[in-house]
């Protein structure tokens, strides 16, 4: 197969190859300077000691040769690099294990026009990608790509999906024309190398100056001049990486279009579109069990259960269903992005997936679709679910023997946490990202509105286009101030040059007002129409008592969490290099905040609801720490055992406040969905039986 590159990717191919000219013409130049230099050291190393050898000019003779070997081998250290990937997360799998999916790679490699991958390996998450061990001289020679298949996204696709996903991969392979992509790659590794991975140099270099106090002069002379080689070479990283990345978002648009050819624009299009909840759900269930390993919990199936999760979401977000998976629409993926700003990011590889969909569905390739799930691709899915679980947890250190939490166990625990940890859906999202306004009074308006009305989808989105209008004004003010660089940008869909972004802050500003004020007219009504059913249920001195409780709190909030902010500034010394004298001071400087710290954590200990999600053992080392008054330092050294449970608390106090307020809002919430709980039921009617008859 054969598709053409479009002018776009063939003009950034050109800026790329231009770079790439560049950086090599740099490098020559830097190259022969620093032979010249080189010989240069070494030259008059050897003349030093010839013209009159004793031990003062032997040893700076050597110093200065030395100088001249230790910048000639930093410019070339790059070929002796080779870039070993870590394979430890990955399992490995050959066609006898997997004939059916190693016929689907077949079928692809033979469409796509390119070689199959030398291994192929399933790895634990929600992705796929063609990776390779390289050097500089892969430049010259090829190289045969491994395949790598996240068994999070083979769980979650249909066979035609992964078929896509797949091409995708191999896609970027496929035509000679992307050969270019790899030079630029290899040429970002050489620079970022002589930058940056240069740890192994500089301690050759301390060895060498450890030697003789001569060294040492010469040591720092060589710094000296691989510092400014390293100034010059990260202007260049820069230089070239700004188009390599240009140059990759277009090869991922090719890419697309490959595996459109192969297995048609839908599949790859709904699965980009469910890759995001897919491997959400994946990373909900890993923070479940990093949250269980002091209880010793890990898991039989964690795909099992990724499987729950994402349908259990996709339930409570009302997706549809499609092939028996969550099929989410464009319009649904984008439904909390409000922003109207749009900026290219120079150093994304990859385009948006908005672009890339976009891109898809003008394509429109249509193919012949295998919609069965992709894990019956498989001899035995199952087995290799639970022996990857088991390969991903061994990796974690139990205090006790682990049990296994059997599927049922966990969709009950995690329910019952899901349920603790969000606010009721009868709100449709409105509360998720604000919190109630109690700046509000008693409206006549909203004794004449609806439920519905109060938190249809168009209020919410409100709160949505609030959010984006404030994060552009950031943005732009950014600009305005030269924090961030570029010439131009779209606002709103119309381009701007940086100097004009001062222009747009009256705009977004009235923007900003207008949606404040419908906001607080939405939550003024919300508030009216709940006094209003909470009276008409006997409710209103609850309903009140718990709104003034949360305004209390709310009102407080910013003051009590100052003293985290405090906390954390007073014990950065502990962190940075500090002289003794002034540790003393900084702790003695510190025990008026750890007084009001131990205040705090005494009343959140003393509250069951915040305490009642707590592991034991962090409860003990909470009341150890204010029943004891600890040393931090002494001898010389800090107590790292003391230090420990010191930041221990600080960090508790947070979890406490932040704790607190989202259990007044659920409580506050709770009950106004219990108000319009009876309200629903009222306006039910309620026939007798002799009605019936």
């Amino acid at each position: 197969m054969y598709i053409e590159v479009s002018e776009d990717f063939k003009k950034k191919s050109k800026s790329a190859v231009f770079a790439i000219a560049v950086f090599i013409i740099v490098y020559i130049l830097m190259f022969l300077l620093t032979v010249l230099l080189a010989f240069g050291c070494i030259a008059g190393g050897i003349w030093l000691i010839a013209i009159k050898p004793m031990f003062l000019t032997i040893m700076l003779g050597a110093g200065l040769a030395g100088t001249g070997g230790f910048i000639f081998f930093f410019i070339i250290k790059f070929l002796f690099k080779r870039h070993i990937n870590d394979l430890s997360y990955l399992t490995e799998i050959k066609r006898t294990d997997e004939p059916e999916l190693f016929k689907m790679i077949d079928d692809i490699v033979q469409e796509a026009g390119t070689d199959f991958p030398k291994k192929v390996y399933l790895s634990y998450d929600v992705n796929a990608s063609v990776f390779y061990d390289s050097s500089f001289w892969s430049m010259f020679y090829p190289i045969k790509k491994n395949l790598t298949i996240g068994l999070g996204l083979i769980n979650t696709s249909t066979k035609q999906e992964l078929k896509a996903v797949l091409s995708h991969e191999f896609g970027h392979f496929s035509q000679r024309s992307m050969k270019v992509g790899s030079y630029v790659y290899n040429v970002n590794k050489i620079i970022f190398n002589l930058v940056n991975d240069d740890q192994s140099y500089r301690n050759s270099i301390e060895k060498w100056a450890g030697m003789s106090g001569y060294f040492s002069i010469f040591a720092l002379l060589s710094l000296f001049i691989t510092h400014k080689i390293q100034w010059i070479l990260t202007k260049m990283y820069s230089f070239v990486n700004i188009r390599h990345m240009a140059l990759s978002r277009e090869m991922e648009f090719h890419a697309d279009e490959v595996a459109a050819n192969i297995a048609g624009s839908l599949s790859l299009e709904e699965s980009l579109l469910r890759m995001e909840l897919a491997n959400n759900s994946y990373q909900n269930v890993i923070t479940f069990y990093e949250e269980r390993i002091s209880k010793n919990q890990a898991s039989q199936n964690i795909y099992k259960e990724q499987f729950f999760v994402m349908n259990f979401l996709a339930k409570h977000s009302e997706l549809e269903s499609k092939y028996d998976l969550p099929h989410v629409k464009s319009s649904e993926s984008g439904l909390f992005n409000k922003s109207k700003l749009n900026i290219e990011n120079q150093w994304a590889s990859h385009p948006s997936n908005e672009d890339r969909i976009a891109r898809l569905q003008k394509l429109n390739i249509i193919k012949d679709a295998e919609n069965g799930p992709a894990k019956n691709l498989f001899v035995n899915f199952e087995k290799t679910e639970i022996k990857l679980t088991a390969k991903l947890f061994s990796n974690v250190k139990y205090q006790k023997g682990k049990t296994d939490l059997d599927l049922q166990t966990f969709i009950s625990e995690f329910e019952e946490q899901y349920s603790k940890d969000s606010f009721d859906k009868i709100f449709n999202g409105y509360y998720d990202n604000k919190n109630p306004d109690f700046s509000i009074s008693e409206n006549t308006v909203g004794k004449d509105l609806y439920f519905d009305q109060l938190f249809s989808k168009e209020k919410v989105e409100m709160v949505y286009i609030l959010i984006a209008l404030e994060s552009d004004k950031k943005v732009i003010e950014a600009i305005i101030r030269k924090e961030v660089i570029l010439k131009t940008f779209d606002y709103d869909g119309k381009k701007y040059n940086a100097s004009e972004a001062g222009k747009l802050i009256p705009q977004i500003d009235h923007s900003i007002a207008e949606i404040k004020s419908q906001i607080h007219q939405n939550d003024s009504d919300i508030y009216s129409y709940f006094l209003k059913s909470a009276t008409d249920h006997h409710r209103k001195d609850q309903f009140e008592n718990i709104y003034r409780k949360f305004a209390a709190y709310d009102n407080e909030f910013e003051a009590r969490f100052s003293l985290c902010t405090e906390l954390s500034n007073a014990t950065v010394f502990i962190t940075e290099r500090t002289p003794v004298e002034q540790i003393s001071k900084n702790l003695s400087s510190l025990k008026p905040l750890e007084e009001q710290l131990k205040k705090e954590i005494f009343l959140c200990l003393n509250n069951n609801h915040l305490t009642a999600d707590l592991e034991e053992q962090t409860i003990k080392d909470l009341k150890y720490y204010l029943e004891k008054d600890l040393m931090y330092f002494n001898n010389g050294q800090y107590i790292d055992s003391h230090l420990q449970l010191l930041m221990t608390s600080i960090n508790m106090l947070t979890y406490f406040l932040h704790r607190q307020y989202f259990l007044l809002k659920k409580e506050l919430l709770s009950t106004m969905k219990d108000i319009e709980d009876l309200t629903i039921t009222e306006k039910i009617p309620h026939h007798s039986h002799l009605d019936q008859i």
